[in-house]
C-alpha cells in the first residue's frame, strides 16, 4: 500500500560547482601554513609571506587544500591546470553516470487511455536507454480534491513499467502534484522487482 508523502513546498535543486573553490595565494588569510611541494613532500612550517614567496619563486601557486588544519595547510601547485584537469576528470565521470538523468513525464487526471499508453511507451523508451523517469499527475481546480485519481494512473504507469523498472520510494505530493520517480533495471535476471515489491 501506498502513503504520500507531503511537501509544504517544492524541493529545489542546487547545482554545485563541478569544481571545489579553494583559497589561492594572496585569498589565504592565516599567519603561518604547512607547506606542501609540488611532489607531495612536506615543506615545514613557514610564515605565509615566505609561503608565498616560495610559490612565487617556482612559479606556482600556494593553494590552501586543509583550511581547518592547525597551521591550515597549503600546497605548491599550477592552480589553472589543476583546475581544468579536475573539471575534465568530472564532466567525464558525469557523462558516465547516464543513469543519474531524471527526465520527466506530465500527465493529467482526466487523460484518455490512448495518450495514457503514449506517454508510458515514451517512459518505457526513456527507462530502456538507462535513464530515470519522473512521472507528474497535475491538477486542476477542484481535481486536487480527488487524490486517489492520481494514485490509480500511477498504480497503472507501474504496472505497465514493472518488467524494465524499480521505484525510488513512494509517491509523493506537492501542491498540485502528485509524482513518482521510476528507475531502470539493470539486470535482466532480477526475479522480482522493487515494483513488485511496493505496489
Amino acid at each position: 500500500m501506498w502513503y504520500i508523502s507531503q511537501r509544504s513546498t517544492p524541493r529545489k535543486e542546487v547545482r554545485k560547482n563541478i569544481v571545489k573553490e579553494l583559497r589561492v595565494n594572496r585569498e589565504i588569510r592565516t599567519r603561518e601554513v604547512r607547506l606542501i611541494g609540488e611532489t607531495g613532500g612536506q615543506l615545514g612550517v613557514f610564515p605565509l609571506e615566505r609561503a608565498l614567496q616560495i610559490a612565487s619563486e617556482r612559479g606556482l601557486d600556494l593553494v590552501e587544500v586543509a583550511p581547518t588544519s592547525s597551521p591550515p595547510v597549503c600546497r605548491l601547485l599550477d592552480y589553472g591546470r589543476y583546475r581544468y584537469e579536475q573539471t575534465k576528470k568530472e564532466r567525464k565521470a558525469r557523462k558516465g553516470q547516464k543513469g543519474a538523468v531524471l527526465k520527466e513525464i506530465r500527465i493529467r487526471p482526466r487523460v484518455k487511455d490512448h495518450d495514457l499508453e503514449t506517454k508510458i511507451r515514451v517512459a518505457r523508451k526513456l527507462l530502456e536507454a538507462g535513464d530515470k523517469v519522473k512521472v507528474f499527475i497535475f491538477f486542476r481546480g477542484r481535481e486536487i480534491t480527488h487524490p486517489e485519481i492520481g494514485l490509480k494512473l500511477l498504480q497503472k504507469v507501474a504496472d505497465s513499467l514493472k518488467d524494465i523498472a524499480a521505484l525510488d520510494g513512494t509517491p509523493s505530493s506537492e501542491e498540485r502534484y502528485m509524482s513518482l520517480v521510476f528507475s531502470p533495471i539493470l539486470s535482466k535476471h532480477t526475479k522480482k522487482t522493487a515494483v513488485e515489491e511496493q505496489v
